[in-house]
């Protein structure tokens, strides 16, 4: 690479806006994991992010004719932040555009950090297109949020910290990635003073474009993105972030929701304090990884990044923790419709504890339950389905079974009757007005809706389940439909979930 980051890392101007966070033990994950785990609490930043470092080492490079003309940058939280304060203690005007999507408590706090806001489109990329095209219009300097030398080294002031405050070698620092900013600039350093020390990212399983780029050698443009972790949500990584990783990136490793909702419970049972799910990723990435390669008595970083959490996603994060510690088992089962069937099933699972339970009469033959069973570990779970299965119970394991997560655990109520040719598919809708109403007014034909579930997690999008009676005849053009309305969509006509309790 051209850039001498190393040094640009240590020139980088940061400390009138950023703090230098502290490196904090985290002594019940290294106990569990028997390894010495330690966060680096960039949730303690002024914005609770680590994303003003780079925002400020970025504009205070900027001229006094750039500063003079403002900025403008898009972002749907902690990039907006980091840039609006930046700009406020500088002087200079930030114009931020945020989607319409974007939660009110975000643009409320990049407001009254004194930056204009404009709220345009229902995607970060959307948003991102109005922005670059209102700074060259305006002649604005755009801060992009990572795919910049001095946005990375900013970041790389993280790395920097680390060696600093801890005078043995680190093993492994493990750090969330987006568009790879702060990995870039955390490898950058840290490799120059201590190469032995691993750097591996951690994406969520739903949104991993640059294990994918890595894989593939160059940089790849993901069809579909998971919006839970929001705060690394890139469907393309940027270009001088890519060349960094594939030089000083040990590996990307990749963690599925539940995983990042038990880490969060991890962090706030060892720190009091709750990180929204990208602060939490690498924590997530960490415990996988020690489980994977059995790893013991190393010292490990996880880069613990932001705390900017809706609080009504709680409910769905404390929801999710316990199958993602793998304590928790989702079973359906299938049980005679006689007297003392019930019971005997009951006696089955034995002491265990219940965490949910639902049941509804199917016909006269057998009955269908749905049930959380409480566990240990994961382990557990082979010796209780054997334990069914030798009491002629039909047993089947819905812990990985998305949809039953979602939404089947809440509609659990019998079956429907008399509905022909419904098809059920699962939705990303925009959490805002007039989504619904798009959906039902794009329909060609007036397929009737035989099934509808909706849950709100504190996101900028809702999960939505609709079941639609739609002829075979006409099933090519509803998929067109569906395309041409541009919802993310799974079908979930065949899920076994759906055939047990609903359809």
């Amino acid at each position: 690479m051209a850039e001498n980051y190393p040094e640009r890392i240590r020139a980088a101007l940061v400390y009138d806006v950023a703090v230098k966070t502290p490196l904090e033990p985290a002594a019940l994950l290294s106990q569990r994991l028997d390894n010495n785990v330690l966060l680096k609490r960039e949730d303690q930043q002024s914005i609770f992010s680590f994303k003003v470092r780079g925002a400020f080492n970025k504009m205070s490079h900027l001229s006094e004719q750039q500063r003079a003309r403002g900025v403008a940058a898009a972002s749907a939280g902690n990039h907006a932040q980091g840039v609006a304060l930046a700009a406020r203690h500088l002087g200079c005007h930030a114009l931020i555009f945020m989607p319409v999507t974007t939660p009110r408590i975000k643009v409320q706090t990049v407001r009254s950090l004194g930056a204009e806001v404009v709220l345009r489109g229902d995607s970060y990329d959307e948003a991102y297109a109005y922005a670059r095209e209102a700074a060259m219009q305006s002649e604005r300097v755009f801060v992009h949020p990572y795919d910049d030398p001095d946005i990375i080294a900013g970041q790389g002031t993280i790395g920097k910290e680390l060696i600093e405050q801890h005078e043995e070698p680190i093993d492994v620092i493990f750090v969330p990635v987006g568009g790879g900013g702060l990995i870039s600039g955390i490898a950058s350093y840290v490799k120059s003073v201590t190469p032995d020390t691993k750097i591996i990212g951690v994406e969520p399983d739903d949104a991993a474009a640059m294990k994918a780029s890595l894989e593939k050698g160059e940089r790849v443009l993901l069809d579909h993105v998971g919006l839970f972790a929001d705060g690394v949500a890139v469907a393309m990584v940027g270009e001088e972030t890519f060349g960094i990783c594939r030089r000083l990136v040990d590996e990307i490793v990749t963690v599925d929701t539940d995983a990042i909702c038990a880490a969060i419970k991890d962090a706030f049972e060892d720190t009091r304090s709750i990180l929204e799910p990208a602060g939490a990723l690498s924590i997530a990435g960490m415990k996988h990884w020690v489980e994977r390669d059995r790893v013991s008595g190393k010292t490990l970083v996880a880069i613990a990044s932001g705390a900017n959490m809706n609080f009504d996603r709680l409910r769905f994060v404390a929801e999710r923790a316990e199958l993602g510690e793998q304590r928790e088992a989702i079973l359906a089962v299938t049980i005679p419709e006689r007297a003392g069937s019930l019971k005997e099933f009951c006696r089955a699972l034995g002491t265990r504890n219940i965490t949910e339970f639902n049941y509804r009469y199917a016909d006269d033959r057998e009955a269908h339950v749905f049930v959380g069973v409480g566990m240990e570990n994961r382990s557990d779970l082979t010796p209780l389905m054997e334990a069914l299965s030798d009491k002629h119970f039909s047993v089947i394991n819905f812990s990985d079974n998305e949809m039953a997560k979602l939404h089947i655990a809440h509609m659990v109520g019998g079956h429907a009757a008399g509905v022909p040719d419904e098809v059920l598919y699962r939705f990303e809708f925009p959490e805002r007005p007039g989504a619904l109403m798009k959906f039902l007014d794009g329909m060609p034909h007036d397929w009737n809706i035989s099934l509808f579930h909706y849950r709100n997690h504190g996101t900028d999008y809702g999960r939505v389940l609709i079941g639609m009676q739609v002829p075979e005849t006409e099933r090519a053009e509803f998929r067109g439909f569906l395309d041409k309305i541009g919802y993310e969509y799974i079908e979930e006509t065949d899920n076994p979930a759906y055939r047990m309790f609903l359809a």
